[in-house]
Formats: structure tokens, sequence, C-alpha cells
């Protein structure tokens, strides 16, 4: 009987290929975290771009457009990846490319903390869309990942300001973006030939199309202002590295990340973008940060790094073979 039991859990033992996959998914969501930080101080460089006269959605136009102009050649080099019958693909590679547009054009229309917080709202819709689509269930761990990461938010927003409603256009521009996401993100997941450099490629192409789109409609309204490009040059040996090493880099961490996880989890994971642009704004823009933004933060941290740490706890213990006979 005890060779009999001996059997029964050496058959139960997971496989090699269990925790290759468990290892990709690890680095997704290492991935996906790491796209999190960057931008949440992508403000930065489009601040300095703005005080050297490229100012509104303008900035993000020119940041998209050096990442774009490096992959351009992979157009010419695989033709096929890209056209025809790529419907499918330019579409996912749209609604990821104008989630970017609309969360920048986001802040010219209402405060940063409520573009922040309608667009986090992801993992929300994330959730509900994998439920529904592939029946990806969502689990008591991840309601409470949603609880906490929301939770975090509310703080931090503060609670006087109330719920998180759209009332203008930058709310909608926000919510849109986080839902444009989930979408994008689920397409992503179930792209079974799904290739993330080509996707990296035509996402910064929407991406720049569509800031580019929105920065013309705000200039014509007079909302934005037509960008003096003299002062340009005169960023380009900081700003080419800086676009080229970090922003490109991470904006392959965002779609390689949704090609392995549940939107719902990405859109955890991309969390900690919020905590990094609080903590940032505060020490490099003098903004406040108190006892409510800390609070906030930790929730939001926690949000993210709680189905990742559970899981890597669960991975190794399931590694363990049983010493007792």
């Amino acid at each position: 009987m005890i060779g009999c039991g001996r059997c029964a859990v050496i058959a139960h033992q997971p496989t090699a290929r269990h925790f290759v996959k468990i290892a990709e998914q690890n680095l997704a969501k290492l991935a996906a975290v790491y796209s999190g930080l960057v931008f949440g101080v992508y403000w930065i460089p489009l601040r300095a771009l703005a005080e050297h006269g490229i100012s509104g959605i303008w900035p993000v136009v020119v940041i998209n457009v050096i990442p774009l102009t490096v992959l351009s050649p992979l157009v010419v080099i695989r033709p096929g990846a890209f056209f025809p019958g790529r419907l499918r693909f330019h579409v996912a590679g749209f609604l990821a490319g104008i989630t970017f547009a609309l969360y920048a054009a986001a802040f010219l229309y209402t405060e940063v903390v409520r573009v922040v917080l309608l667009f986090y709202l992801t993992p929300v819709w994330g959730f509900l869309l994998a439920r529904a689509v592939i029946g990806d269930a969502i689990t008591p761990l991840r309601w409470m990942s949603i609880c906490l990461g929301l939770g975090g938010m509310l703080v931090i927003l503060g609670v006087e300001v109330g719920l998180p409603a759209p009332h203008n256009a930058g709310d909608w521009m926000a919510l849109a973006a986080g839902i444009t996401w989930a979408f994008a993100s689920l397409m992503l997941l179930t792209d079974s030939k799904a290739n993330t450099l080509d996707y990296c490629c035509i996402f910064y192409f929407w991406s720049a199309a569509g800031a580019a789109i929105l920065a013309g409609i705000a200039t014509v309204h007079g909302i934005s202002t037509v960008p003096d490009l003299s002062e340009l040059p005169a960023t380009l040996p900081w700003l080419i590295p800086v676009a080229v090493l970090v922003i490109l880099p991470a904006g392959f961490a965002a779609i390689y990340g949704p090609t392995i996880l549940n939107p719902g989890v990405v859109g955890l994971l991309f969390m900690t973008e919020i905590s990094v642009a609080t903590i940032t704004a505060a020490w490099l823009a003098g903004e406040p940060f108190g006892t409510r933004e800390l609070l906030g933060v930790v929730l939001i941290t926690l949000a993210g790094a709680l189905e990742p740490v559970i899981q890597t706890y669960r991975s190794r213990t399931a590694r363990a073979v049983p010493q007792s006979e």
C-alpha cells in the first residue's frame, strides 16, 4: 500500500511543461510590472518636451515616433507578418495603440487622479471579459486583488471627491482607454499566432497615429497649440536614448504580458504605474505625498503582488517531493 501511495504521489507530480508554463507566466508578470514602472515616470520626458515648446498631446506623438522608426524595418523584412489578411492583428494593435493615445489625451481634459482612477478600472473589465469570452474564473484571490487595487486608488483620490463617475470628456477618454485596453489584452491573450515584436511595432504605429489624430483635433479646436519644433534638435541627445533604451522595451513588455496573462491580471500588475507616478511626482514635482498617498501606494502594490506571490508559493510547494514513507 505504501508503494501504491508513492505511485499516486509521483503520478500527480507536476510535469516539466507545467514548470515551464509557470516560469513563462512569471516572466510575463515581471514584464507587466516593468512596463508599469516605466510608464509611471513617463510624465517626466513629456513635461521636458513641453518645456521645449512641444505641449499638449504632441509630446506623445514625438516620443512614439522614435520607437516606431526603430521597428519600421520589420515591415520591410517581414511584410507577410503585417499584410495581407491580418485584420485581427491590426484590430488588436489599434485597440492597444488607441488606448495609449486616449490615456495621454485625457490629461488635457480632467484631473490627473481621475484619469488614473478611471483607467485602472481595467482589471474589472479584464476579469469580466475573460470570464465571458474564454471562461476564465474570477477567483476569490482576484476579487481580493480588485478590492485592494480599487481601495488604494480611492484612498489616493480622497473620499471627499466621491465616486469615480465620468463628468467630462477627459473622464470618458480615461474610462474608454481602460475598456479598450481590456479588449486589446484579451485579443492578445487569445491570438495563437501572436508575435510580441510584431505587435510592438503595430502598437507604436497606432499609438503615434492615434495621438497625432487627437493632437490635430485638439489643435484645430484651439485646445492645443501647433508645436514649436525649433528646439526639438536640442532634446534629441537625451530623447532618443530614453525612447529607444527605456520606452521601447517598456512597450515590448506591455505587449508581451497580455499575450500570456489573463487581462485582469495584466491590469492589476500595471497598477504599479500609479504607485511610481505618485511617488515620483511628489519627489520631483513637489506634489503632495502624505499618509493617505502612502496607504494608497501600499494597497495598490499589494493588489499587484498578491496573485503572483501566491502562485509562486504554490508552484514551489508543488515541487516538494514528500519524504515520508
